[in-house]
């Protein structure tokens, strides 16, 4: 029997819904409700099963991603959160790891520690790198803490003692005490949390996640009981950041897994559509409505990474945020939707972001309170959008609010016009996007050429074309279901995990019954999550190993055998490393020996082969179904572009620009020197014509 599956995301400004069925899908938008997200989810939920005539209690499945736990961080809205750490150890969230991300900023402005001073607390009590007591835990010094901070009203405590992850027996210990003196209080362990060297990076992502389990904790339990309240009572299942799917419970224990879980389910859908379409190179363009982001993708797999920075203060500057050591999709994510405010600065210039209207009140044109003007605003000014029938007709838009804000905020600063205003915060978000793409190429050590821009989001197809332009892109790619990307993406998910732990190797003194024996203990972890989703799946599983020669301070991965090593894996795997090491930096350093310091197993679900779509034959296009009066931003001249209903277009149909392709949850652009034809999946295929 074919299983319906319901995905839903949450984003800032909207919460996306698709509902899939063999070969059928349903979707729906709905403003997000920033008070109570998983009121405007069990909307939503309404909405597309009565789109797709069915009842709560026909999905098999409920697949849900969120950036919740994100803006909890960046906006300063988590718990009240305590750190108890070793004695001598507590600055250590304050002092990172004394790097300046800017040399020369006399100014610089550092990130914060979610946790204050105050609860910075410390016991005595020490292991070696070994794992080996020096120092007892004083549990009568640990119980004052406690007190102490119970007199201070935590609602969530982080424990992160030195080389806990190698020994967590300390950590655990105290944590039994805590929930002894401490019922209910949410307790985070980096053992458990980040079981990996480096102590500001491990206190950093223990302290995270204690800092928004509360938070997600309470929310997936209110959403959980509204779906059983709905009627679903199907297994719900959460987006992970670095692509894979996890259980409600895993997913309350380390929420901090799930800060990207929504862009990651947009970079997987990218990835699927590559596949489909046999493109090996692409950059994945997600444009909702409070954040771009942006993610490459090589050999239909996304980028990936084990660790990820929150809440830069510098923008594009690495080493300006707090750092996480989670899995996570590799992208760049700035404050570029539509929902993001324009101003003016003090220098003159036009600014777009990061602060954004959100979903309540909304840009101006909502209608919901907004004055100031946002991305969405100027879109309309510049007649992109139908105001009638923005969002499927069931948000119309207000021109007049819009030009107006345009004007007041943007244009009379700087003697322009509400429209012409509207055209300079249109140019100047586009080319904050296509500036986001050239960082993410150049620090990725890739380019452009050659490269297909997938573009979705409720905006990505709006400003697919001109990003193009600014990057050199001559291809773009809008899939069905475009406005909804993310979402579609859950569905298109395995059930995954990842365990990284730390053991320091080195192949001169390898010791490889210790290695293989963690590593089994590693993938019997990950087996046991991925069991609870996997419905008896197939799975698979990936081994790597992070090394370094002696001395150097950054890791490089290297692939191994997914079962128990032998001597003769051991020096296959050395010589990896250094085909590895010179693929990077042209050649090896001889004589060198090289150190393990960390292993990562993942287990995750297999998924299902995916056949490159056929050509199909040219076909006729339809007649349009209005036309707009249209600036383009490239000159600024008005003129009319025809407007097409994708519902209209069949397969190998084929429209020139200037023209617009609409749909329900978003709109496709088509440039004045672009043409753009339906393939076979009824995907749009952009390209530009030579000059």
């Amino acid at each position: 029997m074919t299983k319906a599956r319901l995905a839903v995301d949450i984003g800032g400004t909207f919460t996306d819904l698709a509902i899939e069925k063999g070969d059928q899908r349903w979707t729906a938008k709905v403003l997000t409700t920033p008070a109570a997200p998983e009121k405007g989810v069990l909307e939503g939920v309404t909405q597309v099963l009565g789109k797709a005539g069915m009842a709560a209690s026909d999905l098999d499945l409920v697949i849900h991603g969120t950036t919740l736990a994100t803006n909890a961080i960046i906006e300063r809205k988590g718990a009240k959160t305590a750190l108890i750490t070793t004695e001598g150890f507590r600055d250590v969230l304050a002092l990172a790891n004394e790097a300046r991300y800017d040399q020369y900023d006399l100014n610089i402005e550092l990130p914060q520690p979610l946790v204050r001073r105050r609860w910075r607390v410390a016991v005595p009590e020490r292991l070696d790198n070994t794992g080996k007591v020096l120092v007892p835990l004083d549990e009568a010094a640990l119980r004052e803490q406690v007190e102490f901070l119970k007199g201070e009203g935590i609602e969530s405590l982080a424990i992160g003692f030195l080389h806990a992850f190698v020994n967590p027996a300390h950590e655990r210990r105290a944590a039994e005490i805590v929930k002894e003196m401490w019922p209910g209080m949410a307790v985070s362990l980096s053992s458990e949390v980040s079981p990996e060297m480096r102590e500001w990076e491990r206190f950093s992502t223990t302290v995270a996640n204690a800092y928004v389990q509360p938070l997600m904790a309470s929310y997936l339990g209110r959403l959980e009981v509204g779906l059983r309240a709905a009627g679903v009572s199907c297994p719900l299942f959460l987006m992970l950041s670095g692509g894979g799917l996890t259980t409600i419970e895993t997913a309350s224990r380390f929420p901090i897994r799930l800060v990207e879980s929504g862009p990651a389910g947009g970079a997987i859908f990218s990835a699927f559509v590559a596949k489909q379409r046999g493109f090996d190179k692409v950059l994945s363009f997600d444009m909702g409505g409070t954040t771009a982001k942006v993610c490459l993708i090589d050999s239909f797999q996304p980028q990936a990474s084990r660790t990820f920075e929150v809440a830069r203060v510098g923008r594009f500057k690495k080493g300006s945020g707090l750092p996480l050591r989670i899995p996570v999709i590799e992208m760049v994510e700035i404050g570029a939707g539509g929902g993001s405010i324009a101003q003016v600065d003090s220098m003159g210039r036009i600014q777009v972001g990061p602060e954004s209207a959100g979903a309540d009140p909304g840009p101006a044109c909502y209608g919901r309170g907004g004055t100031h003007p946002a991305v969405t605003d100027a879109n309309l000014s510049l007649g992109r959008y139908e105001p009638s029938l923005f969002a499927g007709g069931s948000l119309p838009l207000k021109p007049e609010l819009s030009v107006a804000a345009l004007a007041e905020h943007v244009g009379g600063k700087l003697a322009l016009s509400g429209e012409m205003a509207g055209l300079g915060v249109v140019e100047m978000v586009d080319e904050n996007m296509a500036n986001a793409a050239r960082v993410h190429a150049i620090e990725s050590g890739k380019g452009y050429e050659g490269r297909f821009v997938i573009a979705f989001g409720g905006g990505g197809p709006v400003h697919g074309y001109r990003v193009c332009e600014k990057i050199g892109v001559k291809r773009m790619l809008v899939p069905s279901g475009a406005g909804v990307g993310s979402a579609i993406g859950f569905l298109r998910a395995p059930v995954a995990y990842e365990v990284v732990k730390s053991l320091y190797q080195r192949f001169g003194t390898f010791d490889i019954a210790a290695v293989n024996g963690l590593l089994s203990s590693m993938s019997e972890e990950a087996r046991k999550v991925v069991s609870e989703g996997a419905f008896g799946a197939e799975v698979e599983e990936t081994r790597i190993a992070y090394m370094r020669y002696v001395g150097q301070g950054h890791e490089i991965a290297v692939a191994l055998p997914a079962r128990a090593l032998t001597a003769e894996d051991v020096a296959a795997i050395r010589a990896d490393y250094d085909a590895e090491y010179t693929r990077f930096y042209d050649r090896p350093v001889p004589g060198s020996d090289v150190e393990i310091l960390s292993f990562a197993v993942t287990v995750r679900t297999v998924v299902p082969h995916v056949a490159p779509a056929a050509a199909v034959a040219d076909a006729a296009a339809p007649k349009p179904i209005r036309v707009q009066m249209v600036r383009d931003t490239a000159n600024g001249t008005v003129s009319e572009w025809p407007v097409y209903d994708r519902e209209h277009l069949v397969p190998g149909a084929t429209v020139k620009g200037p023209a617009i392709v609409a749909e329900t949850e978003t709109s496709t652009l088509i440039g004045p020197s672009w043409t753009c034809r339906m393939d076979g999946l009824g995907y749009l295929d952009l390209t530009q014509e030579a000059a």
